[in-house]
């Protein structure tokens, strides 16, 4: 046994864990063991550093069953080699094919899922404080390269990180050659994966093709990428802070799906192109989607274009851009209204109709969701529609008629703001109320009403108009921090 070696590998994990915070003191810790090297030298790493942290080592391993006997062999190895290390196993088998054909997804993703699943059940059922995976440091130069081939920006190129969530990598320092390096030291044997050494997935093209061609360049270029990777993601930490006091910035809003940008605030961000990717991106809009938009917005052309991605919709409103859930607060309607009562339109939207006479007590309501109208000037049945082209009524206090869409636009109501209006029509076909806007003035109360037409809306989801969006709390602020997915073919 090379003691040397041994120490220096065990100090260069611990040190790393320390560095990153991955244990705690007193901590329960669950191993993924495949039987391979990788994750044998972490298995018996983290049993030699468990005095140090005074913490509880188990391992689980999973049987995929999708190389015969070769999978079988591997879960003889991990139990034996749990039962000399005296270290508790949990064992699980998966129909890994079968998954796969239900659930429509390739054999590597299925995996993944499975795996990934498994951990999150098997962690909460025994308590861990975290699963502990054996990626490496040529592990996340396999996917610095990666992500550099699928083009997926500066997020990418930090390779994989050393926790996500309750995942931990703790020899993400250490390399390839050091860990085999670590085994020998102690005679330690392991499994091998006969599908890893064939280069049918882009990440064994990378891991036995291209690794030996740029180490012709450079002997080093492993340890070179890495540290890359190390102040990339130092950098994304600056680039992620800028990115956040930029977008507190430019977004107001109620809500992290209904809110609006500041056009010019963002126009004079140092990156106004980046800024608006982080608030769209959230709610489904692509960088080439962001792209088209940003050049609408230096042009300042073609802003009557509604942009919608699979979940939300973006408009121009005048000096901002509006977002919001597809179809929000739309109640598309054309309903008949034959006498006074309570109707229900829909979950969210009543209207109640009574007519009483007028008292000494009655004053004119100035709520947006109540009306008063002379009731002798209604003719029966009424309608509840949505506002179609040509609508036209007379704005309360006025005598001329006015189209309902100018009148709205004059309101400074979004493109959103008019597809949600509905409108209360009598039985000529006269707009008696603009929902939640305006009384026509033709049917106004005045000392001579005898009777009054009470109509309100009840229980309403209510879409409060552009005018009337506030500034968006920072907790409400799209979230900025994305994991790029790592390479399903990531079994262990």
């Amino acid at each position: 046994m090379n003691n040397n070696v041994l120490n220096n590998f065990i100090n260069r994990v611990g040190a790393f864990a320390s560095a990153h915070c991955l244990f705690v003191t007193g901590g329960k810790y669950v191993v993924a063991l495949s039987g391979g090297a990788d994750s044998v030298a972490l298995l018996l790493a983290m049993r030699s550093m468990a005095a140090k942290w005074q913490m509880q080592v188990e391992a689980a391993h999973c049987n995929f069953r999708l190389r015969g006997d070769e999978s079988d062999r591997d879960e003889r190895f991990c139990q034996t080699l749990c039962a000399d290390c005296n270290i508790p196993l949990h064992l699980v088998h998966f129909d890994t094919r079968e998954y796969a054909s239900l659930h429509h997804v390739s054999i590597e993703m299925a995996a993944r899922r499975l795996r990934y699943d498994y951990f999150e059940r098997l962690r909460h059922d025994i308590a861990a404080d975290g699963i502990c995976v054996a990626h490496h440091r040529d592990d996340s130069v396999e996917t610095v390269l990666l992500n550099l081939v699928r083009g997926t920006g500066i997020r990418g190129l930090r390779g994989i990180q050393p926790r996500n969530g309750y995942i931990l990598r703790p020899m993400l320092s250490v390399s390839r050659n050091d860990i085999v390096g670590y085994l020998n030291s102690q005679d330690q044997s392991y499994v091998t994966d006969s599908t890893n050494l064939v280069p049918d997935v882009k990440r064994n093209k990378i891991r036995l093709e291209l690794m030996p061609l740029l180490q012709q360049l450079n002997p080093n270029v492993a340890q070179s990428i890495f540290e890359t990777s190390l102040r990339v993601g130092e950098a994304v930490n600056v680039y992620d802070d800028a990115i956040g006091r930029a977008m507190a910035d430019v977004v107001e809003g109620c809500s992290q799906s209904v809110f609006t940008v500041d056009i010019a605030r963002l126009l004079a961000q140092v990156s106004p192109e980046s800024v608006l990717f982080h608030v769209l991106s959230p709610c489904g809009f692509t960088s080439s989607q962001v792209e088209m938009l940003y050049s609408v917005l230096a042009r300042q052309s073609d802003r009557t274009r509604v942009f919608a991605s699979n979940t939300h919709e973006l408009c121009f409103n005048r000096d901002s851009l509006l977002v919001q859930p597809l179809n929000y607060g739309v109640h598309t309607l054309d309903k008949k209204v034959p006498e006074c009562g309570l109707y229900s339109f829909a979950d969210n939207l009543k209207f109640d109709f009574h007519i009483a006479p007028v008292d000494d007590n009655f004053k004119p309501s100035v709520a947006p969701l109540c009306v008063t109208l002379d009731a002798e000037m209604v003719a029966w049945p009424l309608t509840v529609r949505n506002t179609s082209d040509g609508d036209r009524f007379t704005p309360f206090g006025m005598k001329h008629s006015k189209l309902v869409s100018d009148y709205l636009t004059d309101r400074k109501r979004s493109i959103f703001d008019k597809r949600r209006q509905l409108v209360v029509a009598d039985a000529n076909g006269r707009i008696v109320w603009l929902v939640g806007e305006r009384t026509d003035n033709r049917f106004r109360t005045t000392a001579n009403t005898t009777q009054v037409l009470t109509i309100s809306v009840e229980n309403q989801e209510h879409t409060p108009p552009l005018s009337q969006v506030k500034p968006i709390s920072p907790e409400h602020i799209p979230n900025t921090s994305r994991t790029h997915p790592e390479d399903p073919h990531d079994f262990y």
